[in-house]
Parts: structure tokens; C-alpha cells; sequence
């Protein structure tokens, strides 16, 4: 492993017409039979393998290889949902990418949202990446989250421009395209293999007329196309939405209206990757006379970084410390912060609870949600909002007011992709099943044949070649991995199932200390939590006591061992006994299986004849 000191990582960050319905086209697009999972693919066969990002938004992990060479392009993680108790970050399963590490050449990041760079930091704690390529502001940002996470030697961090090319390996030859999206510094990427060029879209949508001036680059797609595109690769989070995805440009108006008609402090939460969003509420915060007060560390993180790359433009006065918010004038105060989808960390959600230390919301107060919100965050959107309205603020959201806009294209976008690259095959990405199914409906109709593509779940090993065409050849290890607040190791299956049912149903815990004769020395404690029961706790410490006298005076003589040269209890199998007495009483007197952890204790008596063969505290989990 190359070592190197944190300080030296920003050195390291270096420039260089079918009246089929969609059902039915399903099966179309679909494997004609189950592929093995060691199916055999030629060397000069591309094989495309997207570990997340299918089926789902998040996650976006896509696994190119060909001729024995890896390349990754993005790396993100999602968020957890209700049921995933304790759990901040999920990540997608790269079991894969561990077992075949010694293949990785390097990686290509296409732009710097969490959902594509988040996870980086925490596979480059199982294996090294010789080198990421990305977007400065990209770059940038994935640096600080590589030196927190103190992997920042594991890797070397490169930026790129628009139409440069890197090389990979001998078999990956990448140009970087300009694109458009909610993010500024945003890629599509084309990727020339020894099996034909491959057209990554990235997250992507057609905007004439971009916040920064930097247009999508669509002639060198459609230099692409007419050189030959082997397969596109597209994103089809919109493929549901008929029409063109509004310019990012298209909201200002509407923001300038809510501006203008905040009487008190004005706050504005969005998401904090959105940098033109952020640019244009910053314009027009000066545009208003508003003082800016940045609350959130994401947020202060992105506005940093975007203004020392030159994609922000304002003056340093215009930022306020948060310290002097009381000292200025409510009709010249704007708060800047995260908090946009619920989270339940996050700024707005602790202001709107209470619990901000420094911000208290006031009568009169306006805020504005610039951001709609991801499928899953919609209940938790719902109560912020209605706790700050609560209190007297003025909240403004939702989709009729025009104050967001999809970063993602609609059908005519995609459409516009398809027919500037022309692509032989197609395999749609980065959606949920029907967004990659309606996403398939509509490059058939752009001409694409059905047997030319397929939808695809996370895992599947889809191989393509001018020879064979595109096939499903095989699966690889797929799921998920959970991370905890720790964030030091990964939440297994079982934890998170035991965290599931005690959220269900409650906990039962018992102890009891037994000397070596087999005679209690106190009465059995006895705690119920999150249990719904028609006794008291008096009645059941006296009822679980009467179990366990009962148990020991029927089953001591199972456990006594006199075998060897000197009597010994065995107290493995007293505990074990004693859980079965406890547990089928339990399943009596309960309508439900409930966890129950018995604790069984003996003291080291160095004058008792018998001695112990365990530890003196043991205790074990069992489901009644």
C-alpha cells in the first residue's frame, strides 16, 4: 500500500410508433432463460455488472470489465428506510469487487452527488483503487470525505475537463463529455473498449439554458454516433414523464416572487449538492439586500469548495457569522440550510423540533422547500413542515409553486440521447423497475429492437459484443451492506433483524443467581420493555420466581457431574434447562413470541464442594 501523509492529499488531487403495452414489452426485453452464474464469457466481451442503482435510486455502482481488467464508474450510497432501525448509510454488497480486487484499474466518477461518490470512502477501507478520475468540484469533495474517513492513501485523486481522455488499463479509454444536471461539473462518459465504445450517460438532463453557461456537450455525442455506438447506457429516473425536464434557470422567477414577498426572516432549505440552486438563491439574496446565513456543515462544505473553483460568484461580505443572526434586522436575514428531506440530523428538521441551538423559529418567519422530496422522505417532509407551521412560519412548498426542478430527463431528453448516439444496444440504468421498463418502451420506439436490450437487476452480469450481441450471462453477489452511526463496521443481517423485532415487540430479561447447591440467592429480576401485558410487574417477578424454583429443584440432578474425580455442575445446560421452564411459561401467559434474554449467575465460592466449569456470567437469546 502507498503511504502518504493527510496533509499531502490536495496535492494529490491533479488536473489533466408501437402500440404494444409496456407489460408486454417486458417480456421482450427479458432473458430468454436463466443464465448460470458461471456462465463463460469471452475475454473481448465487455461485461457491464451494476452492483446498485437498479430497482431503486441510490447506490449507483456500475462494474465494467473486459480482458481480465476492472473498471468502476460511480460508487454511492442510499439512504435507509423506516424499518432499517439505527442505520445511516446503506452501501451496495461489492463482495464482487473484493474477491477480484487485484482486476481494479481505476475508477470514473461522474459527478459529486452522494448517490454516486458516497460510497468510496468506505470501499476503500476492503480494497485499494489505483486511481479516480472525476469533476474537480467532484474531486473535491470525495477528498475531504477520503481524509475523514483516513483512507486518503489508498488511492490517488486526478480531475478532469471536459473532453479529456484517460486511459485505464490497456483496455479502457474514457472521454469525458459535458453534460447537465442539478449538480454543476457533471459527466457523460464514453468508454472505448476492445469490444466497441460504450456511452455512459450519467445523471443527465438537456438544459439550453444552464445557471453556469456550460452547455451540454451534444455534438461530440453526436460525433459518437456516427462514428458507431456499441451500447448506451442511460439514466431513466424520468422515464415516466412525458415532454422536456424544465431549465434549472426556470425556477428563478418563482423564487424571486417568495423573495420578494417575505415580509420577516426568509429561510430556504434545498439540497446542498444543488450548487446552481444554491447559486441562484445567493443571487438573489444580493439582488434583495439579504444578509446570508449558512447553517448545515454539508452546506458551508459545497459553498466552499464551489466558490474556490469558481462555479459560486458572490462577494465574501454577503456571508454573515450565524452568531450575529439576532443582532441583524428580520427583513435582511436569509438562512441558508440543509434539511430539505426530513433528516432527522439535519439543521431544519432540529429547528423545526425545538432543539437548534442557535435558531428559534418566529411568527412571521418565511421558509421556502426548494426541493421535493425523494420517494420514502415524504412523512418526514410532511411533519417538518407542519411542526415550522406550527409555530407561526409561513412555509412555502410543493410542486405547483415552481420552486424545484428535476435534475433528471423526461422522455424527450432520453429520446434526444438515443438519437444523437444511435446506439446498437441499449441498457437502461439508475431507476426503479418500471422507469427501466418504460426507459426500454421508449428507445423501441426510437428504433432500437427489443431483443437489443435488457432490464436488468442489480448483480447481473450483462455481456455484450458485435458477435453475440447483448445476453444476460450470468449474476454476481448483490444486496446490500448497512452502516451504523459508528460507521465503523457493517450491520449484519441478523442485527438488524433482532433491532426489528425488539422495535415490534418489546424485550423480556431475566436474571438469577443460583449458588453451587442449586438454591437461589435472590429473587429473579425481572424487566418487561416494550411489552403489552394483562400483569404487573409484581405479579410477574412472583409468577417467573416460582418458575425457576420449580426448574432447579426438577432439573438440578440433569446437570450434576460426577464423572471426574470431583462433583461440577454443568451450568451451560442449567441455563439451557432453565430457559425452556421460563420460555414455555412465557408462551403461556403471552399471545406472542417474545425475545427473552435469561441471564444465570453463580458466585466463585472457594468453600463450596462443587466447582464451576464456566464463567461466572452467562447469558443467551432466544425468541419465545
Amino acid at each position: 500500500m502507498r503511504q502518504r501523509s493527510r496533509t499531502s492529499q490536495r496535492s494529490r488531487i491533479t488536473t489533466k410508433g408501437n402500440t404494444q403495452t409496456d407489460n408486454q414489452r417486458v417480456r421482450s426485453y427479458a432473458p430468454k432463460s436463466e443464465p448460470k452464474a458461471n456462465s463463460k464469457v469471452d475475454k473481448n466481451t465487455l461485461k457491464v455488472i451494476p452492483l446498485g442503482g437498479l430497482h431503486e435510486i441510490g447506490k449507483n455502482t456500475c462494474v465494467f470489465e473486459i480482458n481480465d481488467e476492472i473498471i468502476l464508474l460511480d460508487a454511492g450510497l442510499a439512504f435507509p428506510s423506516d424499518e432499517m432501525h439505527g442505520v445511516n448509510i446503506v452501501l451496495p454488497d461489492v463482495t464482487y469487487l473484493r474477491e477480484n480486487h487485484h482486476k481494479i484499474k481505476g475508477m470514473i466518477v461522474t459527478h459529486g452527488h452522494e448517490d454516486h461518490i458516497g460510497g468510496i470512502a468506505f470501499h476503500l477501507k476492503q480494497f485499494d483503487i489505483p486511481v479516480i478520475y472525476g469533476p474537480r468540484l467532484a474531486m473535491a469533495l470525495l477528498a475531504d470525505k477520503l481524509e475523514e474517513a483516513g483512507v486518503a492513501d489508498r488511492t490517488e485523486l486526478r480531475t478532469v475537463q471536459p473532453r479529456d481522455t484517460v486511459r485505464l488499463g490497456e483496455s479502457f479509454v474514457v472521454e469525458y463529455i459535458r453534460n447537465t444536471h442539478s449538480m454543476a461539473d457533471s459527466f457523460t462518459v464514453a468508454m472505448r473498449t476492445p469490444a466497441g465504445t460504450v456511452i455512459h450517460t450519467g445523471d443527465f438532463k438537456i438544459d439550453h439554458t444552464p445557471v453556469d453557461g456550460e452547455y451540454f456537450d451534444l455534438a461530440r455525442l453526436a460525433a459518437y454516433g456516427e462514428e458507431g455506438v456499441l451500447c448506451l447506457i442511460s439514466d431513466s429516473t424520468n422515464a415516466e414523464v412525458p415532454g422536456h425536464t424544465p431549465s434549472e434557470r426556470s425556477v428563478f422567477p418563482n423564487l424571486d416572487r417568495a423573495f420578494s414577498e417575505a415580509k420577516g426572516r426568509l429561510m430556504v432549505t434545498t439540497f446542498a449538492s444543488s450548487v446552481h440552486r444554491v447559486n441562484m438563491l445567493l443571487e438573489l439574496a444580493q439582488k434583495h439586500k439579504r444578509s446570508v446565513f449558512v447553517v448545515g456543515r454539508s452546506m458551508l462544505n459545497v459553498i466552499a469548495h464551489a466558490r474556490s473553483l469558481g462555479y459560486i460568484k458572490c462577494p465574501d461580505d454577503l456571508f454573515k457569522p450565524l452568531n450575529t443572526l439576532n443582532s441583524c434586522p428580520d427583513e435582511k436575514a436569509m438562512i441558508l440550510t440543509t434539511g430539505s428531506q426530513g433528516e432527522p440530523m439535519a439543521a431544519l428538521t432540529r429547528i423545526a423540533n425545538g432543539s437548534h441551538r442557535q435558531i428559534k423559529v418566529r411568527a412571521g418567519d418565511t421558509i421556502i422547500f426548494s426541493a421535493n422530496p425523494i420517494p420514502g422522505n415524504t412523512i418526514a417532509v410532511v411533519n417538518t413542515i407542519d411542526k415550522l407551521m406550527a409555530q407561526g412560519a409561513n412555509v412555502i412548498y410543493g410542486k405547483q409553486r415552481g420552486l424545484h426542478v428535476s435534475g433528471h430527463g423526461a422522455q424527450e431528453d432520453q429520446k434526444l440521447m438515443l438519437a444523437l448516439t444511435r446506439p446498437k444496444y441499449f441498457l437502461p440504468v439508475h431507476g426503479e423497475h418500471r422507469m427501466l421498463v418504460k426507459h426500454a418502451a421508449t428507445a423501441q420506439s426510437m428504433g432500437v429492437p427489443a431483443e437489443h436490450m435488457v432490464v436488468i437487476q442489480n448483480g447481473d452480469i450483462v455481456a455484450v459484443d458485435n458477435e453475440q450481441g447483448i445476453r444476460i450471462a450470468g449474476k454476481v453477489s448483490s444486496g446490500i451492506e448497512l452502516v451504523d452511526s459508528s460507521r465503523n463496521g457493517i450491520v449484519g443481517r441478523t442485527v438488524l433483524k433482532e433491532r426489528q423485532q425488539l422495535a415490534e415487540d418489546g424485550i423480556i430479561t431475566i436474571s438469577a443467581t443460583v449458588d453451587g447447591n442449586g438454591k437461589l440467592l435472590a429473587p429473579p429480576a425481572v424487566h418487561l420493555r416494550g411489552v403489552v401485558t394483562k400483569h404487573s410487574q409484581t405479579d410477574w417477578e412472583g409468577k417467573i420466581h416460582q418458575v425457576v424454583i420449580s426448574g432447579l429443584r426438577n432439573r438440578w440432578s440433569e446437570v450434576i457431574d460426577t464423572s471426574g474425580s470431583q462433583t461440577t455442575v454443568r451450568w451451560d445446560g442449567l441455563r439451557s434447562r432453565l430457559e425452556e421452564e421460563v420460555r414455555h411459561f412465557v408462551r403461556r401467559e403471552l399471545p406472542k413470541r417474545y425475545p427473552l434474554i435469561v441471564f444465570l449467575m453463580q458466585p466463585i465460592d472457594l468453600k463450596t464442594p462443587l466447582k464451576p466449569v464456566e464463567q461466572p456470567l452467562k447469558k443467551r437469546v432466544v425468541a419465545v
